[in-house]
């Protein structure tokens, strides 16, 4: 599984090459063209998505080559148990820069965390991490579990 930027929207490319593609601008999703904006569940070229609405906004549990992805639109939110099974397990967690997504970051306590939005350097200052952009950032198929890994990918 690849991730990387092109024309201001985050892509996921899985290993046969479909994309789950997030529009950080809309904040929809689109697996390989095919939009899934709206609360339920989809399955298509061996991609299940889970949205989920709360509070007036979406979030997305993605299942890509045997990864956990989710993506969080808006870091406003009260945790609490019943939302908080939404997110179980996570493998890669991509959520926007703000005062609350490190509490988030911590209590979710993902393999991988993407932040996105141009103040993301904000986030790797906050938690001590001085992450090089790079362009893209391939998982490999092991993934630490007692280690967790920050992406500061390049936006273009």
């Amino acid at each position: 599984m690849e991730i990387f930027y092109k024309n201001n929207k985050l892509i996921i490319q899985n290993t046969s090459k479909k994309e789950v593609i997030f529009d950080i601008t809309s904040q929809d999703i689109s697996i390989d063209l095919f939009s899934i904006s709206k609360q339920w569940e989809y399955e298509k070229w061996s991609i299940l998505a889970v949205v989920k609405k709360h509070n007036g906004s979406l979030f997305y549990n993605l299942n890509l080559d045997w990864y956990k992805v989710v993506i969080i639109t808006n870091d406003t939110f009260e945790f609490n148990e019943e939302f908080l099974s939404f997110f179980w397990d996570i493998d890669l967690l991509i959520l926007p820069w703000s005062k609350n997504s490190i509490k988030i970051y911590e209590n979710l306590e993902a393999k991988i965390v993407l932040p996105f939005w141009e103040w993301k350097d904000i986030f790797f200052t906050s938690i001590s991490q001085h992450k090089e952009e790079v362009e893209s950032h391939k998982i490999k198929w092991a993934i630490l579990w007692d280690v967790t890994e920050f992406v500061n990918l390049k936006i273009g």
